[in-house]
């Protein structure tokens, strides 16, 4: 697919006419040239980079892995171009708008709405979905024991001219500002616009708890927060509908084509229903309300405290250990496997024996005797790839098929011309590799046969969720 893209923009390149004279190029083939520059960076990169939110709708961790409705939306169109994602978070759009201009990101993904003034600065994809802006107000502090609905009513405001004189809270730099204070000018009266440096969601977290009164939020979110805060309402809309699309810079055809041709198909389909239905219309089966559900606790696992208290030992930050924890056991204590592998660390019998553990050690004691593993592993990269960043990549591969493999992989990437203290295009590939026989049985490979591939993903996937854990949670 990534080499079918490249092949019809480099086509319609050569489509486009060109004068005799080299030096006076027009300004249409110049913007031409300009236009494909993104896409074609992306597919030759080999990576999407897209911002997006962090909030219970958008992009989290829920039990250790990365989910959001932006999140799969995002990875199910990087997989559409055969490339990696890679995800910036903010929570301003003015920033992500900077970063964008600056083409440090190709896509600004936050559940943006189309309004007016924002075509003006980027051009947008086909609408994801449609929502309204409403008010997010608190109801009456008894209103369970009250008798009718209209009782309830009365205590609401349910006409926007009544926020007259009324103080709304709302995130800044956003869709929302603009239209309180268009509201003010249909109104002919004065809201008091609060613009406060948080996420709509915690501005609806503080409406629940009586911090503030009002707020404001995209319908779709505000219905899924109702599951979660009951004495909130949000019935009151503040808006017509609106779309809600993806931004690019400006003139970015290329982009914008292959974009909305996708969007056109795969909204259609069953996959982009599911993803839509799994945030929106049944939100609980995401369980907001989890105690590790990223954006209500902040923690991933009940182990964060002993993998914050140990991994200092070994000098790693704490949220790559947990990746480790996580693709090895799920975070489940009493983890065994079918090869013996027991534990968090899923050490094995004899890796567990050497560092005092067994079957009855705590699940503490198991990741005692992990990290000091590890810090073997590390040790004895140490002298020969001297990187910390670099080496942290043969170190998890050690741990995952043995130092042994990954010392075999070292002396075929010299053999072959490639650099053996360098991992990515370079040992990684051998290993990769490990189960060829052109490579398992050279004179160079003491230790023969490697399912390689399992370990290449290992490496990959550890470190890709360790970058999700240090976008959404403290260090």
């Amino acid at each position: 697919m990534k080499q079918w893209i490249i092949f019809l923009i480099a086509l319609t390149t050569m489509l486009v006419p060109h004068s005799c004279d080299i030096d006076s190029t027009s300004d249409t083939d110049k913007l031409a040239a300009t236009q494909d520059n993104s896409l074609t960076d992306i597919l030759q990169r080999g990576k999407l980079i897209a911002t997006t939110n962090y909030n219970s709708s958008n992009y989290f961790i829920y039990r250790g892995e990365p989910a959001g409705y932006e999140y799969e939306m995002l990875e199910a169109y990087a997989k559409h171009l055969g490339v990696d994602l890679e995800l910036v978070v903010k929570e301003d759009y003015e920033e992500a708008l900077d970063d964008l201009e600056r083409g440090e990101v190709d896509l600004i993904a936050m559940g943006i709405k189309v309004i007016g003034e924002r075509t003006r600065q980027v051009d947008f994809s086909k609408p994801l979905l449609q929502t309204r802006q409403v008010l997010v107000q608190r109801l009456p502090d008894n209103w369970r024991r009250m008798r009718t609905v209209a009782e309830v009513q009365q205590h609401l405001i349910r006409n926007p001219l009544d926020l007259a004189g009324k103080m709304v809270y709302v995130p800044r730099h956003s869709a929302y500002s603009l239209r309180l204070r268009n509201l003010q000018e249909e109104m002919g009266d004065s809201i008091v616009v609060v613009e406060f440096p948080q996420s709509d969601e915690k501005l609806i977290e503080m409406v629940a708890r009586g911090e503030i009164d009002y707020t404001v939020s995209d319908e779709h979110v505000a219905i899924v927060n109702k599951k979660y805060f009951p004495d909130i309402d949000v019935e009151t809309a503040l808006s017509f509908p609106q779309n809600v699309a993806w931004a690019m810079k400006k003139q970015d055809n290329a982009l914008q084509q292959n974009l909305d041709e996708w969007l056109e198909t795969f909204t259609k389909g069953r996959v982009a229903q599911h993803i839509y239905n799994k945030y929106f219309v049944n939100p609980r089966s995401m369980q907001y309300a989890h105690q590790y559900h990223s954006v209500r606790s902040g923690r991933i696992s009940k182990w964060d405290e002993i993998l914050k208290q140990k991994s200092s030992e070994l000098g790693w930050d704490w949220r790559l250990v947990a990746s480790l924890v996580y693709q090895e056991s799920r975070f489940q204590s009493d983890a065994t496997s079918w090869m013996g592998a027991r534990g968090l660390m899923q050490l094995m019998p004899g890796t567990a024996q050497l560092y005092g553990v067994d079957s009855l050690s705590s699940p503490a004691e198991n990741v005692v005797a992990g990290i000091k593993y590890l810090k073997m592993l590390d040790d004895r990269f140490k002298d020969i790839v001297h990187d910390p960043d670099e080496r942290i990549k043969f170190v998890l591969a050690a741990y995952n098929a043995g130092i042994a493999h990954v010392f075999d992989a070292r002396r075929l990437a010299e053999k072959y011309g490639r650099d053996p203290n360098m991992w990515d295009d370079n040992v990684d590939f051998f290993l990769l590799n490990k189960s060829n026989p052109k490579y398992y049985n050279d004179e160079v490979v003491f230790y023969g046969y490697c399912r390689g591939e399992e370990s290449y993903n290992y490496v990959n996937d550890i470190l890709q969720r360790f970058e999700h854990y240090r976008n959404v949670i403290p260090g």
